[in-house]
């Protein structure tokens, strides 16, 4: 979690003070002492995976979900990643 001085707009750091843990400004002499535990929780939703007209070379159905991952190097190409559309096939193989 990351908490930014109202000041100057920093990020603040956190740090051990004399008696209390404390978050503090680098460039501003900001302080926030920490008086309760400070957490916070952020979950993200799944969106669908893109389709295109790849079709499967297992069940021939012409759909099928697609991402691409960097596998290699920078200078390489990016792997493609690939997933039948028909639920009872379910066939995945990379390009």
């Amino acid at each position: 979690m990351l908490l930014f001085c109202p000041a100057c707009g920093n990020v603040l750091v956190a740090e051990e003070g004399p008696r209390c843990h404390r978050f503090a400004c680098t460039t501003c002499p900001y302080v926030r002492n920490v008086t309760r535990k400070v957490s916070s929780r952020k979950y993200t939703t799944a969106s669908k995976p893109p389709l295109n007209g790849e079709p499967c070379p297992k069940c021939e159905h012409p759909r099928a979900y697609f991402m691409q991952i960097q596998t290699r190097s920078a200078d390489e190409p990016m792997t493609t990643f690939y997933k039948c559309c028909n639920a009872q096939c379910g066939h995945r193989w990379r390009d």
